[in-house]
Formats: structure tokens, C-alpha cells, sequence
């Protein structure tokens, strides 16, 4: 076990119910993440779970091999069961130890396991971020979850913080005083006032 590991179920069950309160007018509604309306940032999260659920197992190929830029993700018509399905099989993926170890891929990028899980952390709880404020719903992440996403991000950022750029984008400055959500916000180069053009 190392320090990184943790149970992403909490945080999967935190986007299962975002996912079920999204309203079907809100689909094509705008999201944080630019040029992604809300069914294309739900087939992306659906891609990547079932990316980061190989790539825990380490059944490398098509799924972990192809990067996330290659395609605008959108959805299908049963998205609603897939994702939720998805994301229980993901959890239960990253409950074995034997994921966080070793090296594996993901997005095409080669990586130890304990990366990969990090990284997903991190995902799961922007992600979750970008669906709750693009449909309106309130979004409390799973703490531990929320944690190793920042921890992430700051690695990530590095000397950066000072108006640099991370791997998302500019970083959004943010007060050190601010809830640990918007700061990991603000790092993965979003801005947490962020809301929805009327």
C-alpha cells in the first residue's frame, strides 16, 4: 500500500448522483471546459472511466491507448446506466491494491500505477466540478478525493503557480484562504466563480 492509495467509490458515487440530476434540456448546456457542451463532457467521463478502469487492471489497448484529444467525446442513448455501471467497475478496479502498482497506460501516456490513480483522482473531481456547475447542482467531492487532486495539481503546477500554466490551461489565482476546492479549481486552470451564460 502506499500514501497515495484510496477507495474512489465515494467520489464514483458523487458523480453517479450528479449524472442522475442532469436534465435533458441541459445536455447541450455549456460546461467549464471549452468547446465542450454537457453530453460531450459526459462521454468523456464515460471514455475515461472505462480508459483508467482498463488501465487499473492492466488490460492495455485500444481503450488506454487512444489520447483524449483524439475525438470530441458525446454520448449515446443508454448513457445514463453505462455511466453509472462504468464507474461502479472503476471503483471497484482501483480497490486492488495491484493498481496502484506498477507501470500502466492510460491516454495513451505510459505511467506507474500510483500516477495513474492520482491523475484519476484528480479527473473524478474536476470533472464533477465542470458537471455540477454546467446543470445547476450542488457539488460537495469526496474529501480524501479531493485531497489527492490537489496534491496532484500543485505537483503538476510546480513553479508555475505564480500566473503560470499547468497542464489544463493558465492557472486562475486564488486566494490561500479559499475552500481547498476552488484552489484545486483555480490550479487545473478553471475558474471557480465559473457559471453559465444566461
Amino acid at each position: 500500500m502506499n500514501d497515495t492509495m484510496l477507495d474512489l467509490g465515494p467520489q464514483t458515487r458523487v458523480l453517479a448522483r450528479l449524472a442522475e440530476g442532469v436534465r435533458e434540456e441541459r445536455l447541450t448546456a455549456p460546461t467549464p471546459c471549452p468547446g465542450l457542451a454537457t453530453r460531450n463532457l459526459l462521454g468523456h467521463l464515460v471514455g475515461l472511466s472505462v480508459a483508467f478502469r482498463d488501465a487499473g487492471r492492466k488490460q492495455l489497448g485500444a481503450t488506454t491507448d487512444t489520447s483524449p484529444d483524439a475525438a470530441v467525446p458525446d454520448i449515446g442513448p443508454g448513457w445514463r446506466e453505462e455511466l453509472v455501471t462504468v464507474l461502479d467497475e472503476l471503483a471497484e478496479t482501483w480497490r486492488d491494491p495491484a493498481a496502484w502498482t506498477g507501470m500502466t497506460r492510460a491516454g495513451g501516456v505510459d505511467l506507474p500505477g500510483e500516477a495513474a490513480g492520482a491523475v484519476l483522482a484528480d479527473e473524478l473531481v474536476i470533472h464533477g466540478w465542470d458537471l455540477a456547475r454546467a446543470t445547476g447542482q450542488e457539488y460537495e467531492p469526496d474529501p480524501a478525493a479531493l485531497r489527492v487532486s490537489y496534491g496532484f495539481l500543485r505537483a503538476a503546477v510546480g513553479d508555475g503557480l505564480a500566473g503560470g500554466s499547468d497542464i489544463f490551461g493558465p492557472v486562475v489565482p486564488v486566494p490561500e484562504d479559499a475552500p481547498l476546492l476552488d484552489r484545486a479549481v483555480g490550479l487545473s486552470g478553471r475558474d471557480p466563480r465559473w457559471t453559465p451564460r444566461p
